[in-house]
């Protein structure tokens, strides 16, 4: 014969449509029932009699299976898909000032811009819609692998390389190109996942730091490395371990990192260095590296508030790391202003989301997403307006170009996927009749 305490669990999932919601309440309820089951007991019952009072005091399994069908079914944040929507929207925008020049030296006119954007959209959101449908719960302790994995395409750029973009090398097979900046999200859920792990002492994470950077800096990607230095530090922040040996650490990594740059700069390579330079005072390299510098200021000068109507002059990347650069000439401060604050939106979304958060995973998770796009927002913005050194960062759902979109879709995917999940966390919160 069916237990009391099986039959009812049977009937409440029953009237419950989410597999997880289902799997949820089941242990959910079952710990109820045992817990009150045992308490039973120890009054003098039976294990029979003391469950069927355990099961009585639950309530109408027909009631109590609707009522939580209602509280537990996951959920679709729908303010970030609305804010993913206008932002993905808004990188078409840059298609109305490819004119004819610009498009003969990018080799792409408008109607190949639209184009292609729109594939990358569509996998954009193939992506994000892919990742909100996974339980991120499920790969919490994953960590090892999503690591190896990272460590493994770094190593394929490292030792196969069979071309070079931008100065980094990458790996092309057929309609695939390996770059390093595909290893960031496997690394982002490596170390959300050992930040999350009480079994790893400071040292376990700091070889696994060091080993990651190293492999980095062999590609190399300044960007890259720089995103995945400040989404680790951050995290780090964020962790288990207790604000003395943080910020100890912090210290001993800044001094550390000063030290290596006193060491190294005489090693740097000349153009290196005059970059460096050129962003401290660009006036005295105006003929080399410095000229872009000083020719972006006299572009973002001519924008006034409502724009320029007359052609963008030269600038390479225009579509791409200066987006914001042609945005800003086009179409004026005020839309440009618009523009960021949309962007920035989707930030303080998944601020707010964290706080709704309280499984230590998925928080992590949060702190690393919002890590990542915000490093690459302020960046590509402080770098148009002179206040970070030229380097190649994307704006997010902006910039053209597959990788930044297919990274920045996934980070919005993990958002969701913790969003889609967060009252299927709590210990204790079934709702019992009276």
């Amino acid at each position: 014969m069916e237990k009391k305490g099986q039959s009812y669990l049977r009937e409440v999932r029953e009237r419950i449509k989410s597999k997880e919601a289902k799997d949820f309440v089941s242990a959910e309820l079952d710990s109820h029932i045992r817990e009150a089951k045992h308490e039973w007991m120890k009054k003098g019952l039976d294990e029979a009699e003391a469950e069927e009072k355990a099961v009585g005091q639950m309530g109408s399994p027909v009631t109590l299976g609707q009522k939580l069908n209602k509280l537990h079914r996951p959920k679709v944040d729908w303010l970030t898909m609305i804010l993913l929507v206008a932002t993905m929207g808004l990188g078409f925008i840059p298609i109305l000032f490819v004119d004819p020049d610009y498009s003969l030296r990018i080799g792409m006119d408008a109607g190949d811009f639209f184009k292609h954007k729109a594939i990358f959209a569509f996998l954009g959101g193939a992506v994000v819609w892919g990742m909100m449908l996974l339980d991120y719960r499920k790969i919490a302790k994953l960590g090892w692998l999503f690591y190896i994995i990272g460590v493994l395409i770094l190593l394929t750029i490292n030792l196969f390389s069979t071309g070079i973009v931008d100065g980094v090398p990458i790996v092309v097979l057929g309609p695939l190109t390996i770059e390093s900046l595909m290893a960031i999200p496997f690394f982002f859920l490596a170390w959300a996942s050992f930040f999350n792990n009480k079994k790893l002492k400071l040292w376990h994470l700091g070889l696994l730091f060091f080993h990651s950077c190293y492999l980095l800096l062999m590609v190399p990607s300044t960007s890259t490395i720089y995103i995945y230095v400040v989404m680790v530090f951050v995290l780090f922040w964020w962790s288990k371990f207790s604000r003395k040996q943080i910020l100890t650490t912090m210290i001993l990594s800044m001094g550390s990192c000063l030290m290596a740059v006193g060491v190294l700069w005489p090693l740097t390579s000349p153009y290196q260095k005059v970059r460096l330079l050129a962003f401290l005072n660009p006036e005295k390299y105006s003929n080399d590296e410095g000229f872009m510098i000083l020719h972006i200021k006299e572009l973002l000068a001519k924008a006034g508030w409502f724009g320029n109507s007359t052609p963008l002059e030269l600038l390479p990347g225009a579509h791409t790391d200066f987006v914001f650069v042609g945005f800003t000439y086009h179409y004026g401060w005020f839309l440009a202003a618009v523009l960021v604050l949309i962007l920035c939106l989707l930030v303080a979304r998944i601020i707010v989301i964290s706080y709704k958060i309280h499984d230590p995973y998925g928080k992590l998770l949060l702190i690393g997403a919002v890590a990542l796009y915000t490093v690459q927002l302020v960046s590509n913005i402080c770098m148009t307006l002179g206040f970070f050194p030229m380097t190649s960062m994307s704006l997010p759902f902006i910039s053209y170009g597959l990788m930044p979109i297919l990274l920045n879709s996934f980070l919005i995917g993990v958002v969701l996927s913790v969003y889609r999940r967060k009252d299927l966390m709590y210990r204790h919160s079934i709702p019992l009749s009276n």
